[in-house]
C-alpha cells in the first residue's frame, strides 16, 4: 500500500488534477464507483486505478478493481489521506482511475449518424459541461461540441458531473467559425437559446433531423453574430419570478424539447 504522497505513482495521479499534465499525458483522473464503472464498460482503456481498502466496501466497486486488473491496468492501493487527495470531494468513494481520453476532431463526425448535436461557446463552469453531456446522452442526442475558451471537459468537476457520459458522447473542441461553416455544409438547422429568442420553445412545432442546439456562456449568451446566424431562436418561458435558468438545466430542457419534436 503507498501510503507517502511524495511516491511517483502517487504524482503520476496526482498531477491530472492539472490541465497541462491531463494534455500532456492524454489521460483524465475519474474517481467515483459508478463513473469508474462506465469507463470500464467504454472503449476507452484504463492505465491505472487506484483504489483505497479501508474506502472502498462496495462488492461491486471492488469488481471494478479486479476488472482493470484483468485487462492490464497498473492497480494501486492507496493509503485513504492520499486517495482522498485525489478525489477532491468530502467523502471519496475509494476509487479512482487514469483513463485515456482525447476530443473526437470535427471532421471525424458523420452527420448521418450523428445528426443531433449541441454546442456550447465560452461556457466557464465546468460542472455545467459535465451535466449537460449527461444530457446529451440520456435524451438521445449524439455528441458535445465546444466552441472558443469552454471550459474544459476533463477537468474533474465536469467528469464528476458527466456520471460517465464523457466516455460515450463525442466531444469535439473547435471555433465558432469552422463549426458554423461545417453545420452548414453538412445542412444542419441552427437552433439558438436565447432569452431574447423570437419564439416560445412550445411555439415551435418540429424540428429537422438534423438540428443543433447552440448555447452561449452563463453570463452573455449567444453573441449576436451567432444570434444572427442561427435559422431560429428559441426562449423558455419564465412563469415566475426567475428570469433565467442556469446553463445545465435549460439545456436539459431543450434537448428534451427537441429530441421530442425531432423529424428523422
Amino acid at each position: 500500500m503507498l501510503t507517502s504522497s511524495a511516491n511517483p505513482r502517487f504524482r503520476v495521479l496526482r498531477d491530472l488534477l492539472k490541465a497541462d499534465a491531463r494534455a500532456r499525458q492524454g489521460l483524465v483522473l475519474v474517481e467515483g464507483i459508478h463513473p469508474v464503472g462506465e469507463v470500464l464498460a467504454s472503449a476507452w482503456p484504463v492505465q491505472m486505478l487506484a483504489w483505497s481498502p479501508a474506502l472502498l466496501d462496495s462488492s461491486y466497486g471492488r469488481s471494478l478493481v479486479e476488472t482493470a486488473r484483468a485487462r492490464g491496468a497498473e492497480v494501486l492501493e492507496l493509503d485513504p489521506r492520499l486517495l482522498a487527495q485525489l478525489a477532491g470531494r468530502e467523502h471519496p468513494q475509494g476509487i479512482v482511475a487514469a483513463v485515456h481520453w482525447q476530443p473526437t476532431a470535427l471532421e471525424a463526425l458523420e452527420p448521418a449518424a450523428q445528426p443531433f448535436l449541441a454546442a456550447i461557446d465560452r461556457a466557464q463552469d465546468p460542472g455545467n459541461i459535465g451535466t449537460i453531456l449527461r444530457s446529451i446522452d440520456a435524451a438521445g442526442a449524439h455528441a458535445l461540441v465546444l466552441l472558443g475558451d469552454t471550459a474544459d471537459p476533463s477537468q474533474p468537476a465536469a467528469v464528476r458531473a458527466s456520471m460517465g457520459a464523457l466516455f460515450f458522447v463525442p466531444v469535439v473542441r473547435t471555433s465558432w467559425e469552422a463549426f458554423y461553416a461545417w453545420g452548414g455544409a453538412h445542412g444542419y438547422w441552427l437552433v439558438g437559446s436565447s432569452a431574447r429568442g423570437a419564439a416560445d420553445t412550445a411555439e415551435v412545432l418540429t424540428y429537422p433531423e438534423r438540428t443543433i442546439l447552440l448555447l452561449g456562456s452563463e453570463r452573455e449568451g449567444l453573441t449576436p453574430a451567432q444570434r444572427e446566424a442561427c435559422d431560429v431562436l428559441v426562449r423558455l418561458p419564465m412563469r415566475g419570478r426567475s428570469t433565467s435558468l442556469n446553463l445545465a438545466v435549460a439545456a436539459g430542457v431543450l434537448l428534451y424539447e427537441i429530441a421530442a419534436k425531432r423529424n428523422p
